[in-house]
């Protein structure tokens, strides 16, 4: 039996931003707890199975909510896989060609960033878009709980990010294949 009211009363607010500074008032792995105790077991084995990365292929989740996010950051991979393969002038034979002209600019005005973290930033900020557009209504919706998780993810995985190490990280790598070249 399901008990959302519970577990969204359960559920804190977060901001959004990307300060790495400041602390989540929940982790994704006590939110998918929360959401086992308090859902059904379908509803909870989805809440478990999230994730930010689509499968290649549409399948049917049982949630009209998560088919269309799927949906939207699978074209969004497609379309800066083929943006990206446009730039090195490669065939981009193998990826599927996407339709949703709103994602193809998105791809597009984040491959013509100078600065990959920038990219990153973008990119996360339209995904949050994403998820606000298509958000339901319901907030005591089992749909309302999978938004509010794949929120989490995002703002999780941008807290992640750090300048400094980044340009360390690359700066390793463009040593090594400099290295090699020699």
């Amino acid at each position: 039996m399901e008990h959302l009211y519970y577990l969204v009363a359960q559920l804190p607010a977060f901001s959004v931003n990307s300060d790495s500074n400041s602390k989540l008032p929940i982790t994704t792995e006590y939110f998918k707890d929360l959401c086992s105790r308090f859902m059904s077991s379908g509803a909870a084995k989805a809440a478990k199975s999230l994730s930010l990365e689509p499968p290649k292929k549409g399948e049917p989740t049982g949630s009209a909510f998560l088919d269309q996010w799927y949906t939207k950051e699978r074209n969004l991979r497609f379309a800066l896989a083929q943006v990206r393969a446009l730039k090195m002038k490669k065939e981009a034979k193998d990826i599927p060609i996407s339709s949703d002209g709103e994602v193809v600019q998105a791809a597009r005005t984040a491959t013509g960033m100078d600065s990959p973290l920038s990219a990153e930033q973008y990119l996360n900020e339209y995904r949050l878009g994403v998820l606000d557009k298509i958000a339901p209504l319901d907030i005591f919706s089992v749909d309302a709980v999978y938004c509010y998780g794949l929120k989490l993810m995002l703002v999780e995985r941008m807290k992640k990010f750090n300048r400094d190490l980044g340009l360390a990280s690359y700066h390793k790598i463009y040593d090594e294949i400099l290295g090699e070249k020699k």
